[in-house]
């Protein structure tokens, strides 16, 4: 069975974040170039406590999905009662909605904790509409500060091989080769590449402010992408499929049958009886909940 990383109860935002500012600055740089400006829905998956929700503006729904209700409520009391956004709880290999729903979907930081990548891959194309964009970032395993750190015997691990390198459990660095050829197998087309977050080192950070580094990021992102030397990748793919309209939106993540129905503070599905509860403005699909006696 695969294994899902949980930030449930996680200081993920002020711990994590802490003294990250040119990683966040340059993220939000790497995702104004590569994300289709405008659609009708799109999809964040990882997103967390809503830190990039503010690039989404111009779509006319977004979901943000995680799988820690913790998180989720971060991002309600962030986001206010701005009427676009829908949290829910999920996890990556069973996401609760029919085939083709969004026009755009994206995942920033996600990817280094999935044990089973083809069926996360797999479960994303599903939910993209034909010609919709998929914009993801993995962790590099090949970046220039480990093969140095390899080289002088710093660090185990050659940097060169394609498997991925789990240096802590469900932490995984990939080649970019490996998720070139992972990308391709799924059936998504790739159409740009950055390199980002060159300059995350403690010497840089101390001797520039996050700004500056930000805005030096931005300029080399383009330029030094075919080099793929940075500790992140970002890539805008899109996917050729079957024209497919969304008969609905939610779908059983059990049978998967849809439609689901409103009952009270829970969605039911009329095929296998399972209920899933909505909690705070949260639909959660992570457990169902109990059966109804009869």
């Amino acid at each position: 069975m695969v294994e899902i990383c949980d930030y449930e109860g996680s200081e993920y935002r002020t711990e994590f974040w802490q003294g990250r500012e040119y990683e966040d600055l340059a993220e939000r740089i790497a995702l104004r170039k590569l994300l289709p400006p405008r659609g009708e829905r799109l999809i964040e998956i990882g997103a967390g406590f809503g830190r990039l929700a503010d690039l989404y503006r111009g779509y006319g729904q977004v979901v943000l999905l995680d799988y820690a209700n913790s998180l989720l409520r971060e991002a309600q009391v962030r986001l206010g009662q701005d009427k676009r956004f829908i949290y829910v709880a999920a996890d990556l290999y069973n996401l609760p909605f029919v085939d083709s729903l969004f026009d755009t979907a994206v995942t920033v930081r996600v990817l280094h904790h999935v044990q089973d990548l083809p069926a996360a891959l797999g479960e994303i194309k599903r939910i993209l509409r034909s010609d919709g964009a998929y914009v993801l970032e993995y962790a590099n395993k090949r970046n220039l500060k480990r093969i140095i750190r390899c080289l002088l015997g710093r660090e185990r691990g050659n940097p060169f091989s394609l498997e991925p390198l789990e240096f802590l459990k469900l932490n995984y660095n990939f080649h970019p080769a490996f998720m070139e050829r992972r990308l391709r197998e799924v059936g998504f087309i790739l159409q740009r590449e950055l390199s980002v977050s060159t300059f995350r080192l403690p010497l840089f950070k101390r001797l520039f402010d996050a700004k500056m580094l930000a805005f030096l990021d931005g300029l080399l992102q383009g330029p030094m992408a075919p080099l793929r030397l940075a500790p992140s990748i970002f890539v805008k793919t899109t996917v050729n499929k079957a024209k497919v309209e969304p008969a609905d939106f939610w779908r059983c993540p059990v049978c998967h049958h849809s439609p689901l129905s409103r009952r009270g503070e829970a969605l039911e599905c009329w095929g296998c009886g399972a209920r899933w509860g909505i909690e705070g403005g949260i639909y959660d699909f992570k457990e169902p909940l109990p059966r109804k006696e009869p």
